[in-house]
């Protein structure tokens, strides 16, 4: 195994390795929590929201989210991070081959879902303006993805980045394709 594969492997151990404990979607107090377990089931209206309450909390982010809670991943984009998420809209993951979102969500497909939803995470917070044109971002799943900036168009990939908000750990930048790692 090379050296940035084992870092990789040890990078994601660390941040997704917990994640598979406790039950999902408990209310409390009368609020759905995304994740019962872990800083996912903290409850805190007037601070900075998180990346996963953020992706939790809108409605175009509803694919993401079942993909997240199917992987076990919600937990770990709570905690402190810093990280940076390119966050696909519903619409993007409709763009999809029919049957595809479907299939990576059923349980036999869990290590090819982790994989697709790695693809769209690094560990380090990239507001907007540090997403040069040409920089190559490393990946949590080891591949890279390439930023075309294009006047005001700012691209990852094939995705086009429509928003940025600022989480309390780190980023999400909203975008309209899925993110799929090289084979």
């Amino acid at each position: 195994m090379s050296s940035r594969a084992r870092v990789a492997s040890i990078v994601a151990l660390l941040l997704f390795g917990s994640a598979a404990c406790g039950p999902r979607g408990e209310s409390q107090g009368g609020q759905t929590q995304i994740g019962a377990s872990g800083q996912a089931a903290v409850s805190d209206d007037e601070s900075v929201k998180t990346i996963a309450r953020i992706a939790a909390e809108s409605p175009d982010h509803t694919t993401l989210v079942a993909a997240l809670k199917a992987a076990s991943y919600v937990d770990p984009l709570a905690n402190p991070g810093p990280f940076t998420v390119f966050a696909p809209v519903n619409a993007a993951f409709d763009k999809l081959p029919a049957g595809t979102v479907e299939s990576l969500l059923k349980p036999e497909n869990a290590s090819q879902l982790r994989t697709v939803l790695l693809h769209h995470v690094t560990t380090s917070a990239y507001a907007p303006e540090d997403l040069a044109n040409g920089m190559q971002i490393g990946m949590v799943d080891g591949g890279p993805v390439t930023v075309v900036r294009d006047g005001q168009t700012l691209r990852i990939g094939d995705a086009t980045v429509v928003a940025s908000v600022r989480a309390s750990n780190g980023w999400v930048h909203v975008v309209d394709g899925v993110l799929l790692p090289a084979k």
